[in-house]
């Protein structure tokens, strides 16, 4: 790893532990709630303890006004669920344009395991090049998803993040298997980072439940976005989430930290 893409990967974390927040729906699902005005959202989630948003290029200039400091990401590949088929995540970026937006690294998603896969492979492997030659850390987005495929058995994700490694990402994402046990295998699959994603809002217990979970099977944090800025107060779950991740707390500490109630 050279000494920009080191430096830029230490902005969207914090000793190696990293809260993401994930803002790119707007292509996916439209202005839903909490991304109309998205200002007010990435300022209460950077106040409560996010270590960094991501959105596509086009808002950048909506970001940093309001990030109080914390760091930026720009995602280059999208889909939208109205159209043919939201696997089929398609470019939306370059990593010359992530410079030019402010950003302090990307991220690109693959479904390995879809129809999309070889394509997305390629997509992946050209991005990785690219950051590595700025300077920019790359967050692989890397699912199991496809005809057939759990998108949370262990073995399947393990299979996606060691992916991601072997294209040249620096930081992984993918989904959790539900428990510790079975999740240690995906981070035991490679020596980068692992993130978990947020998926569909489940409750604030729930939500935290999973974090701790990950984190007790080694994960390194997690790029959660609609349990996040869907939230009645974003800043307070924001804040929940951050005490697991970076202090180590319970589900049931975080959320009495974080002033939620423990049956939400």
């Amino acid at each position: 790893m050279n000494a920009g893409t080191r430096a830029r990967l230490d902005r969207i974390g914090t000793d190696g532990r990293y809260l993401v927040v994930p803002m790119d729906h707007g292509i996916t699902l439209g202005a839903v709630r909490g991304l109309k005005d998205i200002e007010s959202t990435i300022d209460a989630v950077t106040r409560g303890g996010a270590d960094c948003v991501l959105t596509q290029k086009g808002i950048a200039p909506r970001v940093h006004p309001n990030k109080n400091g914390k760091g930026y990401v720009v995602h280059l590949n999208a889909s939208t669920v109205i159209g043919p088929d939201s696997d089929d995540k398609r470019l939306t970026g370059t990593v010359e344009e992530a410079v030019r937006a402010g950003a302090d690294a990307v991220s690109f998603h693959i479904n390995v395991g879809s129809n999309y896969e070889p394509k997305q492979i390629e997509e992946l492997a050209r991005v990785a090049d690219d950051a590595d030659r700025l300077g920019m850390p790359l967050l692989a987005m890397t699912y199991a998803r496809g005809p057939g495929i759990d998108e949370h058995d262990a073995q399947a994700l393990g299979h996606a993040v060691r992916l991601g490694e072997e294209l040249g990402a620096d930081l992984i994402k993918t989904a959790y298997s539900g428990d510790a046990e079975s999740f240690a295998h995906v981070v035991e699959s490679t020596r980068l980072p692992v993130v978990i994603a947020g998926g569909a809002p489940e409750g604030d217990h729930a939500t935290l439940a999973a974090v701790r979970g990950a984190m007790d099977a080694g994960a390194a944090g997690v790029s959660m976005g609609r349990s996040i800025f869907q939230h009645d107060d974003p800043e307070a779950i924001t804040r929940a989430v951050s005490a697991v991740i970076h202090d180590d707390a319970s589900a049931d500490d975080a959320l009495d930290r974080a002033g939620l109630s423990v049956e939400a």
